[in-house]
């Protein structure tokens, strides 16, 4: 019986965590937990860990249903002291969900390249093995065919020529005889080109695969990247048009979340049902082809097994050296009494050394050392580096969809601010100094009747609270002429066109600080002051 477990490999905790998942089918029936791809109930239970995707993006759309159903139904409005605690808890539910896709996807970054990296040494694997399949099957047919074609050819001439030699044609049948021997040997050996499995173009398939999966994943992890960005940017430009253009791609990208997470599970599940008993499945699988013990000495390659293809190579290799003998004594004692027989002997005396050199290689391919170690850096890409990048992948995808799950009831919460913000703006009459429309319309040039003042006029504006005292009806005078005239085109009298005994100033003392800076005026500013104070 063989063995499951060895010391060179042994199956990661994750691998028996996952393969010991409920596996059920169509008809939720238990399935058996065993890697067996071919059978329709394994496939079942692996397209039906698959579905949990589906169920969690229909949980999480009903979700997102309900929460806009209870916007809409209780929605009410409110002033901007009660609105101002909801948008904040918005803005800090949008940054905390933001934080969260963004740590998710540098998770998934490292996922997608465990997994890249674990691919690429299954194909390099794959690629190595079947190079080393290759070499074997070209040395056996190689040396089968010397043998066969190149060996015979030349001991029926010789048999021609040493007709008349009894002792010569004894010797041409023994070597007959080992010629047998080592076409016998030869194919008592496997023939992997009967076996139809290419490990080449299986490898060459599982690289274009992986190459479309991760680049899938890639452009994923981007455009949650790029959701993020946008709902800042959407957010702080309080756009709605931006708004209901990252609403569709956070659908789609909440629905691809779903749909990898389904993927990754049944993809990890299955790989670690393989990779808890991987002996067990390929020995179920070449045991069409190869025999037990074969298989036993190939998987496992311990140093007390026996080499399955020892004695065959040791027949082979007899038998060669036993020809050589033949052949250097046939070059030794028939040449000179058939000289014709030389060309022969010499043809066989090269076919000979080639055959023993492929017979050297072949020994060395059909070591269990170097397949053994392809099996186990296939094994350890797969189930190591792979199914951890899977699992990796997985939890991405969850914490990315439950993420943008909870960005899109933002985005509709932030839309039905933004929207109760706008009715508000519109309900403000134009006449309120702090709406901005109505600053906007009372800020026109045009129909401004402002001039400019001095430093001096905006100084005594800070006196616009002062009003002038009553002057008594005896002294009563009537208005100067530019008075009248303001009083006709502008209404009331501009108070910087009062005269300043009028406005009830105390009239200006005389101090030398006052002195140093009439001193310090230039023309324009001295006569200027001087108009100021015209009585």
């Amino acid at each position: 019986m063989m063995a499951t477990a060895r010391l060179d490999y042994v199956a990661p905790w994750w691998t028996y965590w996952l393969h010991n998942f409920p596996h059920f089918n169509f008809f939720f029936q238990s399935v058996d937990n065993t890697f067996k791809p071919e059978e329709a109930s394994y496939q079942q239970s692996l397209v039906f860990l698959a579905c949990v995707g589906a169920v969690g993006l229909g949980l999480s759309l009903l979700v997102v249903a309900l929460y806009l159903i209870f916007l809409c139904c209780c929605r009410r409005d409110i002033d901007e002291d009660t609105k101002r605690p909801d948008t904040c808890c918005v803005t800090c539910v949008a940054v905390i969900t933001g934080l969260v896709i963004c740590s998710a996807v540098g998770v998934g970054f490292y996922g997608n390249s465990e997994t890249n990296d674990g691919v690429y040494q299954l194909t390099y694997s794959l690629y190595n093995a079947n190079h080393t399949l290759g070499g074997i099957n070209n040395l056996v047919s190689g040396a089968r065919g010397n043998v066969e074609t190149g060996l015979k050819q030349h001991l029926e001439r010789l048999d021609e020529i040493f007709a008349a030699r009894a002792d010569y044609l004894q010797a041409l049948r023994f070597m007959q005889l080992m010629v047998g021997n080592v076409i016998r040997e030869l194919t008592a050996l496997p023939d992997f080109d009967k076996t139809n499995i290419d490990l080449a173009a299986i490898a060459g398939r599982m690289a274009l695969i992986e190459y479309y999966r991760w680049l899938a994943y890639l452009l994923l992890l981007i455009l949650d990247l790029v959701i993020c960005l946008a709902m800042g940017l959407g957010m702080a430009r309080h756009s709605q048009c931006l708004l209901v253009t990252i609403m569709g791609f956070v659908i789609l990208s909440l629905i691809l979340s779903w749909a990898s997470l389904g993927a990754g599970t049944a993809t990890a599940v299955g790989t670690s049902d393989f990779c808890v008993a991987p002996d067990k499945f390929i020995v179920n699988q070449t045991k069409n082809i190869l025999t037990a013990d074969v298989a036993h000495y190939y998987l496992f390659c311990s140093p007390n097994l026996p080499n399955p293809f020892q004695q065959s190579l040791t027949v082979c290799q007899r038998s060669l050296t036993t020809m050589q003998i033949q052949i250097q004594g046939l070059l030794q004692f028939s040449v000179p009494v058939f000289p014709t027989a030389e060309r022969d002997l010499l043809g066989i005396q090269r076919q000979l050394n080639s055959t023993e050199f492929s017979i050297h290689q072949l020994t060395a391919l059909l070591d269990c050392r170097g397949l053994h170690k392809d099996y186990l850096d296939a094994l350890m890409g797969v189930c190591y580096d792979g199914v951890e990048g899977l699992l990796y992948l997985s939890l991405f995808s969850l914490l990315a969809a439950c993420s943008l799950s909870a960005m899109l009831c933002a985005i509709f919460r932030v839309w039905t601010l933004m929207g109760s913000r706008d009715k508000e703006y519109d309900d403000i009459d134009e006449e309120d100094p702090f709406n901005p429309q109505a600053r906007r319309i009372s800020y026109n040039p045009r129909r401004s009747n402002t001039h400019s003042f001095c430093s001096y006029t905006s100084s005594v504006g800070s006196q616009a609270s002062l009003h002038p005292p009553p002057q008594s009806t005896a002294n009563t005078m009537p208005p100067p002429e530019y008075m009248n005239q303001s009083m006709l085109f502008g209404g009331a009298p501009r108070y910087e066109n009062v005269p300043l005994i009028g406005r009830g100033s105390p009239p200006p003392s005389y101090s030398p600080s006052m002195r140093t800076t009439y001193l310090s005026m230039t023309d324009a500013q001295i006569r200027h002051f001087g108009t100021d104070f015209q009585v």
